[in-house]
Order: structure tokens, then sequence, then C-alpha cells
């Protein structure tokens, strides 16, 4: 490969928007294992949010998925190959980048617990609003009934 053709390919890779359009890869090989990525994100994706049983998979996936990313570019910037299987590469990249940007667009862990959380929160001011509200607010606030025996 001629080095303006590899230049050529990595400006492909870091193109801004490059994975506009482009598809997730059905089956892709990750750290030397055969993963249905499509099918995998697709799954996660279904959801809006990753549950927390899943969120240690998911993050292993995307960690693995950046790790090929970086070694699949490194062999587009000095491997012996050519320039068929550069434009292979980046477009397994693009494909990889695709998936990485689908998975970090997933929201919290658990709306159910978020939700149990807030209302929580609120049972606790509201409480407070009450009690300050009636006088039992503790002595060192200035405001309860303690306050008026001064």
């Amino acid at each position: 490969m001629k080095d303006f053709e590899r230049k050529q390919l990595l400006e492909r890779v870091e193109r801004e928007g490059a994975t506009v359009g482009a598809e997730i890869p059905d089956r892709i090989k990750v750290q030397g294992e055969e993963v249905d990525l499509q099918s995998f994100v697709f799954e996660i994706k279904r959801r809006d949010t990753i549950p927390s049983g899943e969120r240690e998979r998911v993050d292993r996936a995307k960690k693995n998925l950046r790790r090929e990313r970086i070694e699949r570019k490194q062999l587009i910037e000095d491997g012996e190959i050519s320039y068929e299987e550069g434009q292979e590469l980046v477009d397994a990249i693009v494909g990889i980048d695709r998936a990485l940007n689908a998975l970090e667009q997933l929201g919290p862990a658990d709306l159910e617990q978020e939700a149990q959380a807030k209302e929580a929160a609120d049972k606790k001011r509201w409480m407070k609003f009450l009690k300050k509200a009636l006088g039992h607010e503790e002595a060192d606030s200035g405001t309860g009934r303690a306050s008026r025996g001064l």
C-alpha cells in the first residue's frame, strides 16, 4: 500500500460522522473470539437501559471493542497490508465505532431503582417539612418548640 492510500484510509477512520449510515457488523472477531455483534447490540439497545446484571457484560464488551479498534487501526498505520485489506479494516472499525456509539447512549442501569430512590428522597423532604411546620424540629435549628422556651 502506498503512503497516500494509508493516509486516506486513516482519515476515513477518524472522520467526523464516519458512522452515519454505517451498519454494525453481523459477526466480528474481537480479541480472537467470534461475536454476534449486531444481535448483541440490538438485544441490549432494545431495553433502553442496561440492567444491573448486564452492566459488567456490556462494560467488558465495550472495553474489548475499543481494544480491537486500536489494534485494527495500528494495523492500517504500520502493517504490511494491501489497500483492499486496509479498506476492509476501515469498514470493520467504522462498524465497531457504530456499535460503541449505540452502547454508550444507553441510560441508567435500573430505572425502577432510580424511581424508588427519588420517591424515598421526596418522602424524606416531606417529613422534614411536616416536622418543621408542626414545630417538631431539632433544638439546634432554632425554629422548633425548644427555641420557644428561651
